[in-house]
């Protein structure tokens, strides 16, 4: 089930890429760009209850659908460029194992233990 799913998650990347390639920024924007959902994890200055919160906000991705939504109707590339950033970010990520965070610490995550194997015993 685990790799049907990081497929799943590959897929959405390239849809993520896909979109990207319809706007009309240089195509280095979107490397560029594809980490800095990543400065979310600067919540975690403020301990892991505000951490996960700030984290999770930045890598959900119905916040990306709705942004990218946003900016199509009222015709604003930024926001779509956001939009689609966020959406590619959040999939590349759950694709990589790092899941959504629990308050409990950044490594407990919704897909499970960052850095735990299956084949650890």
């Amino acid at each position: 089930m685990k790799k049907v799913l990081q497929l799943e998650e590959a897929a959405q990347f390239l849809l993520g890429v896909f979109l990207f390639s319809k706007l009309e920024f240089p195509w280095w924007y979107f490397p560029a760009f594809l980490l800095l959902p990543d400065l979310s994890m600067l919540g975690y200055l403020g301990g892991n209850r505000i951490g996960a919160g700030v984290y999770n906000f930045f890598h959900h991705k119905a916040l990306a659908v709705a942004i990218g939504a946003v900016g199509m109707y009222m015709s604003m590339p930024l926001l779509m460029l956001a939009g689609i950033i966020l959406y590619a970010h959040s999939a590349m990520d759950r694709g990589l194992g790092y899941g959504l965070k629990y308050s409990t610490g950044f490594q407990d995550t919704h897909l499970g233990k960052i850095g735990k194997h299956e084949s650890q015993g």
